[in-house]
């Protein structure tokens, strides 16, 4: 059996590692830009349900920081203020006031957020900014632009978000509003997005058309569909988190069709295993970030190798063969990137045991072939007209291995409020190959159910259902850990106490099923039984095949020559090995069962 000298022939395992890729910022080389661009004007202190709109825009931001602490460390955040009648910002624009420039997330500006969304003045908001009617989108727009083009670091994604609960803020100024369509389509051009979350007044609903859906734009990527204002503060913070995370592709791949037919497509995660974030080495008199750094050594000389000098090999019949890297790249070689279409089966054949690793999902990308949109939408049109999925051969890098996957469609879904919480396209479902398949064996005198036990089983079951969705559990652990690292950086006294949503609700389960839980504990255990408890013993102890009398009674040729072997137990089996003073490689019961089976010639 060969066996591999060096992790670098395989260097890593693509179906764990591609699972992670996509959601550490540095691994893709730039950081995000995101500014709040938050309306002061006297309407947004207004208070409804105990809540200002303004009060409900600055939770949103504290909560955004504590995600991107978290999330992406790397990105860069800034708030800015329009409506004040004081003023602060380089291009001395009158009522635009920078809160927070555009820089890492922190603890002091969580605390300080913290500060303004304490009632009743908002940590004296009249005195430190004041309110102005006098508003000028485009200068707000400016504002932002600049702290985009002045921002030292290199920007991936740069994103605005502006909240109001004005429909009109320049009233009948037509120049103000010319002006403010202007600037927003050189945000456009500078490949700067802008989004609108939008509020409604406690006496008078948002109305899109009055100005704002002439500054707006839709990315390809993104929905058309505008949102409904929001009134709430989760109904906020739902919008905002679907906004303010750019959906990185992990790959931009081809699908073909066929031959001379293909469209771009994006390879997406929609579901990521979250883990705590590795520990940074710091040297212990400066608290400086350590820099790793890897050497290799010939073992018998001690002397320094180069890279070049490393070779791949393997052991194969005692001889090691090597390799070339340039030779173990060519070997991981089977096809180009991308998804070719097989065919199309039914849903019905795709069987939830297929399952060998999380889906991925596509997307239509038209950055690299023009028209993938419209080719995309048909064929996820056609698929969910007939209710077939696509079956396609995909190599997700040069690198990788061929699987057999398939494409399941997925049409769009918006909630109540018109925010998308399904996004249209297909899922990538990797399909086993025939050696994933295994072979249960079922024990004979195994005990079975009866159907009265089964029915009442069925019975119970149908009463613990409920509509599952895994956004609304947390990771208890995880939740703990940043709970107590919040506590530590902004010098709270105890950490925020944590709900664990994993624990089962007893009194609700005990109210809908207790009863019939109770019946089917009568049917299936003994009077006798105890949950948690231990299993008793039989009477006289010891398991009764064990006894000396059941052992003498056992002919062991007779049951390795009938493959019944493995229904005895170990003890019965070492003692069988030495009786027979059988030679066993090991003490396992598979070695045990080998042993006897050589020694009779079976």
């Amino acid at each position: 059996m060969a066996e591999w000298n060096y992790d670098q022939l395989n260097e890593e395992d693509d179906e764990e590692n591609e699972e992670r890729e996509g959601g550490f910022q540095y691994q893709w080389g730039t950081r995000d830009g995101l500014i709040f661009l938050i309306d002061c004007t006297k309407s947004m202190f207004d208070r409804q349900d105990e809540e200002s709109s303004f009060e409900l825009c600055i939770k949103c931001a504290r909560n955004v920081i504590q995600n991107k602490i978290i999330g992406s460390d790397k990105d860069l955040f800034g708030i800015v203020f329009f409506g004040t009648e004081k003023s602060s910002n380089p291009m001395e624009f009158k009522n635009i006031f920078i809160l927070h420039e555009l820089g890492l997330p922190g603890a002091e500006r969580v605390l300080q957020l913290e500060k303004l969304m304490e009632a009743p003045d908002n940590d004296d908001f009249e005195t430190k900014f004041g309110h102005s009617s006098d508003v000028s989108i485009a200068d707000a727009l400016w504002t932002c632009s600049n702290m985009f083009s002045t921002c030292s670091q290199k920007l991936g994604y740069k994103r605005i978000m502006l909240f109001t609960n004005s429909d009109n803020p320049h009233g009948d100024d037509a120049q103000l509003t010319r002006q403010a369509v202007a600037k927003a389509e050189d945000l456009r051009q500078n490949g700067i997005d802008l989004e609108l979350m939008h509020m409604n007044r406690p006496d008078k609903q948002f109305n899109i058309k009055t100005f704002y859906e002439e500054i707006l734009y839709a990315d390809e990527d993104e929905q058309t569909n505008v949102a409904d204002a929001s009134e709430k503060f989760d109904e906020l913070l739902r919008r905002v988190r679907a906004k303010y995370h750019k959906k990185r592709a992990m790959a931009r791949v081809p699908l073909t069709l066929g031959e001379g037919l293909s469209m771009s497509v994006g390879v997406y995660l929609l579901v990521r295993y979250s883990t705590k974030p590795s520990a940074v080495k710091l040297y212990k008199k400066t608290n400086e970030e350590l820099k790793t750094v890897t050497k290799s050594f010939l073992k018998e000389t001690g002397e320094l190798l180069m890279p070049q000098d490393v070779k791949k090999c393997q052991i194969y019949a005692g001889k090691k063969i090597c390799f070339e890297p340039e030779e173990v790249t060519q070997m991981k070689v089977f096809d180009k990137p991308g998804f070719q279409l097989m065919g199309f089966k039914k849903k019905e054949l795709i069987k939830p045991y297929f399952h060998v690793r999380p889906a991925q999902f596509i997307y239509p990308d038209e950055t690299n072939v023009v028209g993938s949109t419209s080719l995309f939408t048909a064929m996820l049109r056609k698929c969910l007209e007939r209710d077939v999925v696509a079956v396609c051969k995909y190599v997700p890098r040069k690198n990788t291995p061929p699987r057999f996957v398939a494409l399941w469609p997925q049409k769009e879904e918006l909630d109540e409020h018109k925010v998308q919480v399904v996004p249209p396209g297909f899922h990538v479902i990797f399909l086993p190959f025939a050696d994933d398949f295994r072979k249960p064996t079922l024990q004979e005198d195994a005990p079975k159910a009866n159907t009265e036990q089964i029915d009442k089983a069925k019975e119970l079951l149908k009463k613990l259902q409920f509509a599952f969705r895994s956004e609304s559990f947390e990771n208890p652990v995880l939740q703990q850990h940043y709970a107590n690292v919040e506590a530590m950086a902004l010098d709270r006294d105890s950490p925020e106490e944590i709900t664990d949503f994993t624990l089962p609700d007893e009194e609700r389960i005990e109210k809908r099923a207790g009863q019939l839980a109770h019946e089917f504990k009568e049917l299936v255990f003994p009077d006798d039984y105890e949950p948690g408890s231990k299993r008793k013993a039989a009477a006289g102890g010891g398991n009764k095949m064990a006894k000396a009398d059941d052992f003498d009674k056992i002919d062991i040729k007779k049951e390795a020559e009938a493959g019944r072997l493995g229904k005895l137990t170990v003890p019965m089996l070492r003692e069988f090995v030495k009786k027979l003073q059988i030679k066993s490689a090991g003490t396992k019961k598979a070695d045990l069962i080998d042993a006897i089976s050589d020694h009779f010639g079976l």
